[in-house]
């Protein structure tokens, strides 16, 4: 298994890095992308400090580990300028906080992270069939999440993504120890929002492949 998506103190998770790398390794996973609540105020200070430890950490924890933000209530006007800043400061990966339904994010998130070209869009809630046909035109992948509250749409996602080619992976959005879900309820999640084993195997190849693509030669 691999998590693209998950929190640690440096924003509004439970557990330092170290012990988020530790315990995701031992609950079966291969790789995880630290992915902090970022806006223009501590963009910096994240990727300053999470990315020394996972280039370091990476090496000796027997799991492979990303350092990314998830920008997270920017307006959406000023979102490409904070992806391109997150990646001039050393992002492995950037996700956006999407359109969920359980949260007040701006209209227009949606569609300003995937014309961004982010590497993920995290719970899109009732994305749109144009911003999902735009997302496979600008290689942007779509989350699938087993969080509470933002899992509400994953049907809808899943639709609209089969329907249009879209690109999906499988997040926990990890802000605890109890976030970080077993093999078995993954794909228990996965089966709820509509997709078969083939599907599945496909969103855990594509998380596979982002996760390749973005790691570092050490």
């Amino acid at each position: 298994m691999i998590d693209l998506h998950t929190h640690t103190t440096f924003s509004d998770g439970e557990l330092i890095p170290a012990e988020l790398a530790r315990r995701a390794r031992v609950a079966g996973y291969r790789g995880i992308a630290f992915t902090d609540h970022a806006d223009h105020s501590n963009l910096e200070l994240i990727l300053e400090n999470v990315l020394r430890l996972a280039r370091k950490y990476s090496v000796y924890a027997d799991i492979e580990l990303l350092a990314g933000v998830e920008l997270t209530h920017v307006p959406p006007s000023l979102i490409p300028e904070l992806v391109n800043a997150a990646r001039e400061k050393g992002a492995q990966i950037v996700v956006v906080h999407g359109e969920t339904i359980v949260e007040p994010v701006a209209r227009g998130t949606n569609l300003a992270a995937i014309e961004a070209g982010a590497d993920i869009l995290a719970h899109p809630g009732l994305i749109t069939p144009e911003e999902v046909k735009l997302a496979v035109k600008h290689g942007v992948a779509l989350e699938i999440t087993t969080r509470k509250g933002h899992s509400l749409t994953n049907g809808h996602v899943y639709s609209l993504a089969r329907k249009f080619g879209a690109r999906l992976v499988i997040n926990n959005d990890a802000h605890a120890p109890g976030d970080l879900v077993s093999l078995d309820m993954r794909k228990k999640i996965a089966f709820g929002a509509g997709m078969d084993e083939s599907d599945y195997l496909i969103a855990e190849q594509n998380s596979q492949e982002i996760m390749r693509k973005l790691t570092p030669t050490r």
